[in-house]
């Protein structure tokens, strides 16, 4: 467990040091600075910064004495401020990360917690930072030996987690079927962790519609609606012509999809939600190469954890992402904890690879982005 995303006060986080999101100058910001500064003794801190630090520029990061804290040292990392990011901000924000390391490092630290740096009042875009992070942190692991937490904490965050968390708990009560249960429902769970070979050039799912051509039932007739337009009766052509060519229906327009490989209707479901490509897999927190991959090959399969962030960063509803993941030869599992609180995220248009990452490791699942 070198790597962990928790939500918790970094303040009452039991590691050796922790990480402050300062100021340039020797004044106390808000949310995580303000917070720090409380519960290490605010006259002690602010003392030793003037006497020892004084200012220090954007980027870089210093070490004082943890004073009351549980930790040993806080390491206060100088946060940049968002500007539109073309100001140089993602390599400073990446620099708090290496110089927070490099003295966590040096001062012979093994465990270090992290704010989500600048995502705060500095107004870093959430995602944004949580990549520059993961990144950062990943980098550093590769060949350093040290046990590195990601905190997030603020009120919304952490209302909208333990809401989430209730709700999930009933949801995979609702839609679990039990390891122990498939010798009673054969092979009703099926292991989707690998591609499903098709039977013909065309995926089908359980999202794509399944028409009755059949005759109406006696108990839905009374519920059929007349005909808008009477039969014989001439309609404007003019007016007919423009509403057809302006509201085709959603139906003909997929139908024209159908035979789309994964990658073909990943772009044409980006492209019908007039959202760019960055957007979605910043949102997914996928690696640009990896998305560049599905892009530039039609024929390219990620494989089912990619695909399933990619129908978050994409907004997919459920059904938009059953069929998406068809595409690809993949399926939702009831079997499966970690399809199920995909599904829950996807059925309440709930697009926040954070907190996703966060409710699998409080259901005892293996993380996403850690």
């Amino acid at each position: 467990m070198p790597f962990k995303i928790v939500r918790n006060d970094i303040t009452k986080m039991n590691t050796e040091a922790i990480v402050n999101t300062a100021n340039v100058n020797a004044i106390v910001g808000f949310g995580c600075d303000s917070a720090v500064y409380k519960a290490a003794g605010y006259d002690e801190l602010m003392a030793y910064r003037k006497k020892y630090i004084g200012s220090v520029s954007e980027g870089n990061a210093f070490i004082t004495p943890g004073f009351r804290l549980q930790a040993r040292y806080i390491i206060h990392a100088v946060s940049p401020l968002f500007l539109g990011g073309k100001r140089g901000e993602e390599e400073k924000l990446r620099c708090c990360y290496r110089n927070s390391l490099k003295l966590a490092r040096d001062y012979g630290i093994r465990s270090i917690a992290f704010p989500l740096i600048a995502s705060g009042g500095f107004g870093y875009p959430r995602e944004d930072a949580m990549r520059i992070a993961v990144d950062e942190i990943n980098s550093f692991l590769l060949g350093n030996d040290m046990v590195i937490f990601l905190v997030v904490f603020d009120a919304q965050t952490t209302y909208l987690g333990e809401k989430i968390y209730n709700d999930l708990e009933r949801y995979i009560d609702q839609n679990y079927v039990n390891r122990a249960s498939i010798e009673e429902y054969e092979n009703a769970c099926i292991d989707r962790s690998r591609p499903i070979q098709p039977t013909s050039g065309v995926f089908f799912s359980a999202a794509m519609p399944v028409h009755n051509y059949g005759c109406v039932q006696e108990s839905e007739a009374a519920n059929v609606a007349e005909p808008s337009i009477a039969y014989g009766r001439k309609c404007d052509e003019d007016t007919a012509d423009d509403f057809e060519s302006k509201h085709e229906s959603k139906l003909e327009e997929r139908m024209r999809h159908m035979a789309d490989t994964y990658s073909e209707y990943l772009m044409y479901l980006i492209h019908e939600k007039n959202m760019e490509n960055s957007e979605v897999y910043k949102r997914a927190i996928v690696d640009k190469k990896i998305f560049s991959k599905i892009k530039n090959n039609v024929n390219y399969h990620p494989n089912k954890m990619t695909a399933l962030c990619l129908c978050i960063g994409a907004k997919l509803n459920l059904d938009e992402s059953k069929d998406l993941l068809a595409r690809a030869g993949y399926a939702l599992s009831p079997c499966d904890k970690t399809d199920i609180i995909f599904s829950y995220f996807l059925e309440n248009m709930i697009y926040d690879m954070i907190e996703l990452d966060i409710q699998l490791e409080e259901h005892g699942l293996p993380c996403i982005i850690s």
